[in-house]
């Protein structure tokens, strides 16, 4: 951040009073341009979030763009999805109507299986384009608006988009066997059978019906 900060300095110390609005647009344009030509950001990783300050894109010219880089060991994305292992990008691209975020992640969450019922590790894959429109130029209640502040927060999105992922019926293996009705042991881990039990006369016929369904 020195070169930037040299810049900025001389910018603010310097600056004539008699530049118009549009001409120091420019020149902050033009140390923006300086700096961040050909730098990734990357995220800061001690405070476990996943707000970009993306705010100085806005003084760029439209089809600039520039990458942020995750890797969180563990993430709590708000308000219940815990995440480990979280790596990926994301591209921020300067457009006409606003900042189009484009994002590929991958993370870790713990599961239960629907079967056995243990907790196992599930992998799990996000990709997906939003445009976060500038204000006033919303066109749409559902537009995201990019913020006055130039920080946006991709904590909602990525929740969204992961538990989309989540299977709707989490099997830790494709082979896993459940557990036991009668006595509650994973078959998998425990293979067992049990002796068949006698029957009451009475339920005979029931238990016929249900076998034949």
């Amino acid at each position: 951040m020195v070169l930037f900060n040299h810049y900025y300095i001389y910018y603010v110390k310097y600056n004539p009073l008699c530049l118009t609005e549009e001409s120091k647009s420019v020149i902050i344009s033009q140390i923006y341009k300086i700096y961040f030509a050909s730098h990734t950001l990357i995220v800061n990783l001690s405070r476990s979030t996943l707000r970009l300050n993306v705010g100085f894109i806005t003084n760029l010219t439209v089809g600039s763009s520039r990458e942020f880089l995750f890797d969180f060991p563990h993430i709590h994305l708000h308000p219940d999805l815990d995440l480990k292992d979280l790596i990926g990008k994301a591209r921020v691209t300067r457009t006409p109507q606003g900042l189009l975020v484009e994002a590929q992640m991958r993370a870790i969450a713990t599961l239960e299986c629907g079967r056995c019922l243990n907790e196992y590790e599930q992998p799990l894959e996000i990709d997906f384009k939003e445009l976060y429109v500038f204000p006033g130029r919303e066109r749409e209640e559902t537009d995201l608006r990019l913020p006055a502040d130039g920080k946006i927060d991709l904590t909602p999105l990525v929740r969204e988009y992961m538990i989309l992922e989540v299977p709707i019926n989490p099997i830790c293996t494709p082979d896993c066997k459940g557990i036991c009705s009668i006595c509650g042991e994973n078959i998998t881990e425990s293979p067992h059978s049990h002796k068949q039990e006698a029957i009451d006369p009475r339920l005979a016929v029931l238990k016929e019906l249900l076998d034949e369904e």
